[in-house]
């Protein structure tokens, strides 16, 4: 494959989704050579364990509702690849991603188009396609210091609900997750609903880090009042949480907050009602099981299941064993994926009741969680699209 006259496909189908070890100075290299090309508009970084999708969205929705260019760029995909690539409104079309595509193919070299991994490339195409917008709401992948994102500054880091995953890449503890997370800041730190408070000793630990490392003065701002603004109950009571924290980053841009404008929003894939007995959420690990648990705290759901090896599926089950009624494991072919006799090993042990279905029956809720495969694996064999 000539990597230089290749379709955004054909190079991606032969990118690394997967790594075991981060190497920044790929994407680094690469954006040296495209910051002589590209101008950044304001951006806004967020970071955190959970959260991400949703919070970047309602931005991104508030911003262009008040009629500036925005692009949201999110990941994974659940369906097709131009979600990732949100703009003004819409997911970009293929035009857009194929002119981003020729771009890095210009500027850029054969060995670094061919280093770079899939996350990264898709983070270029992203810069590329914010280029002479007003607004870039950059939506971090499982890191932060040294995630693609961070190759370009930010005015403001919104940092989001901060609990134990990746621990393999981001640390064991929530004070060095956090910390790796939010060594990412430039300028201004917005810290959203927190359930461990050592996020907040930890932002002023890198505060001064960053103080003396790189004499980068750093704000914190701590968002505490997350009941006061509310929207309707079609959405669900961790929107509201999330809300929050966009309203802060909106007052610091000194535009004016009117809910109406949130009302419309289309949040495809968190906690989303696609039908009046089916819910689909791409969350994957406790803390969007203790969510779910609220949400779901006065029902049974028959829940469609499944998990990556290296997510804590055990606490999962254990978590969402009160609202299961019976379970069904979502047969998805991927060598992430967890082993299915662990996972029924774990049902058996639990007391869920593992079941199969052929259809969807109207006097039974379903829900639809585990990661985005399960989720984009559901929608496809039902031939289901409600976003």
């Amino acid at each position: 494959m000539n990597i230089k006259t290749s379709s955004l496909e054909e190079i991606l189908s032969h990118k690394t989704m997967y790594y075991d070890k981060i190497d920044f100075s790929i994407v680094k290299k690469s954006w040296q050579i495209l910051s002589k090309f590209i101008k950044i508009p304001y951006l806004i970084h967020i970071v955190g364990t959970n959260g991400k999708g949703s919070t970047g969205r309602l931005l991104s929705h508030y911003l262009v509702k008040n009629g500036y260019k925005t692009l949201h760029y999110s990941s994974p995909h659940i369906l097709k690849f131009n979600e990732r690539i949100w703009i003004n409104g819409r997911d970009s079309l293929d035009f857009e991603l194929n002119f981003a595509n020729k771009k890095l193919q210009h500027y850029l070299t054969t060995p670094l188009l061919e280093k770079l991994t899939y996350f990264e490339y898709t983070t270029l195409l992203s810069l590329v396609l914010s280029d002479g917008l007003d607004f870039l709401v950059f939506e971090a992948g499982l890191g932060g210091e040294f995630d693609a994102t961070n190759v370009v500054p930010s005015q403001q880091t919104l940092v989001t609900t901060i609990d134990l995953d990746h621990q393999d890449f981001l640390g064991d503890s929530i004070e060095k997750i956090a910390k790796t997370k939010m060594r990412s800041a430039d300028n201004k730190i917005l810290i959203g609903y927190q359930i461990h408070n050592e996020v907040y000793s930890t932002a002023i630990k890198v505060k001064e880090e960053l103080k003396k490392e790189f004499d980068r003065d750093i704000e914190i701002i701590s968002v505490k009042e997350f009941d006061k603004y509310r929207l309707n109950k079609k959405f669900p009571e961790f929107i509201n949480r999330n809300l929050a924290l966009v309203v802060e980053s909106l007052k610091q841009l000194n535009i004016k907050i009117d809910l109406s404008l949130f009302e419309d929003i289309k949040l495809f894939g968190r906690c989303q009602k696609i039908a009046s007995n089916i819910t689909i959420d791409v969350g994957h690990n406790p803390l969007a099981a203790k969510v779910l648990v609220k949400e779901f705290e006065e029902k049974k759901v028959h829940l469609i299941y499944n998990s990556y090896k290296d997510k804590d599926y055990k606490s999962v089950l254990e978590i969402l064993k009160p609202i299961i009624s019976k379970l069904t494991i979502c047969k998805i072919v991927n060598k992430r994926i967890a082993d299915e006799n662990n996972l029924l090993e774990i049902c058996k042990n639990l007391n869920i009741i593992v079941s199969t279905y052929d259809s969807i029956k109207a006097d039974e809720e379903y829900l639809v969680f585990g990661s985005f495969s399960v989720v984009e694996n559901f929608l496809k064999n039902m031939s289901v699209d409600e976003r």
